[in-house]
């Protein structure tokens, strides 16, 4: 008998389909838009990430750029909160926090809106990959430093083999990173 993290974990899996070579030779892509053009499968991720955002008393739910905020923002809405975008840097309006973190070559930035968040705002970070670690670790800052306080993250799909999750550690303060596949 399988548990429902397993069944969903699998179904989700079924949907993410393999692109060799891209965006360049030697890279294997993880295309998750055949899983989100599955209303059985966007439902059920949907539904997964919105008894998170519940279960761990969060009031709003933060979606990183881009794919971020396709998974973010109805999770949002089926739990009932709002849903807050971070950002690359110059793409929101009005004052921002920004923070820049390391790529593999160079470096980005990411912005959040300082009045996206009232002082002791519990959060939940949603992002589709957890790979380095880089774009989430400078979210996590960022919520912080805009006055929320960090219920939990949940990624869609974690690639172990990159050691993300150990880069995090010392980002997340006791906070649960959860991750519904793991590559």
């Amino acid at each position: 008998m399988t548990s429902p993290a397993t069944d969903l974990a699998g179904l989700l899996s079924s949907r993410i389909r393999d692109v060799p070579d891209y965006p360049k030779p030697g890279v294997l892509f993880k295309d998750i838009a055949p899983l989100l053009a599955d209303a059985e499968a966007f439902a059920a991720l949907t539904r997964a990430l919105a008894e998170r955002a519940t279960a761990l008393g969060a009031t709003k739910v933060v979606g990183l750029e881009a794919r971020g905020f396709v998974l973010a923002a109805p999770a949002a809405f089926a739990a009932g909160l709002g849903f807050v975008p971070v950002r690359k840097k110059g793409k929101l309006p009005g004052e921002v926090h920004a923070q820049s973190y390391d790529l593999e070559y160079g470096s980005a930035t990411l912005e959040v809106q300082c009045d996206a968040f009232t002082p002791g705002e519990r959060v939940l970070v949603v992002d589709d990959v957890l790979a380095t670690g880089g774009t989430i670790g400078a979210s996590l800052d960022l919520v912080r430093r805009a006055g929320a306080e960090l219920a939990g993250v949940v990624v869609l799909m974690e690639l172990g083999f990159l050691d993300g999750r150990e880069r995090l550690a010392a980002h997340l303060d006791g906070a649960p990173l959860e991750t519904l596949v793991v590559v």
